[in-house]
């Protein structure tokens, strides 16, 4: 595959080219928002969120949170959510459903449903209605 199609698919997916040691990280605003709602909420940074290693749970579940938002707070396919975290499509679809076993918690839910608003109305938070 030559550079041209690879920065095509990654254009497809609303990313930008990859570059040396992972994607140029200039995001859309929902996912800037997708990003510092996880950050926000599950103290983790970042380079964690998108590093190669599983690293810590804290990480993982903060990982497959993200994950989670993309796919349904953003409309994002499981290829591209994958992608925006540096993981493929299955590992997102797994996210989606271990995700969704958590959120039986009645606290957990009421966690992501506020970090879904955020993402989705980014002014929910401050009462302001958007225009």
């Amino acid at each position: 595959m030559d550079q041209q199609a690879i920065d095509g698919m990654f254009r497809a997916y609303g990313l930008s080219r990859p570059c040396r040691g992972g994607l140029d990280q200039r995001w859309t605003p929902s996912q800037t928002r997708l990003f510092q709602a996880v950050e926000n909420v599950f103290g983790v940074g970042r380079d964690d969120l998108r590093a190669a290693t599983r690293g810590r749970h804290k990480v993982a579940v903060a990982r497959q949170a993200g994950m989670y938002l993309a796919r349904v707070a953003l409309g994002m396919t499981l290829s591209s959510a994958g992608l925006l975290f540096g993981r493929d499509r299955t590992t997102a679809s797994y996210a989606c459903r271990v995700i969704e076993d958590l959120r039986d918690d009645p606290g957990f839910d009421a966690l992501l449903h506020a970090m879904e608003a955020f993402v989705m109305h980014p002014d929910s938070r401050t009462g302001r209605t958007r225009q």
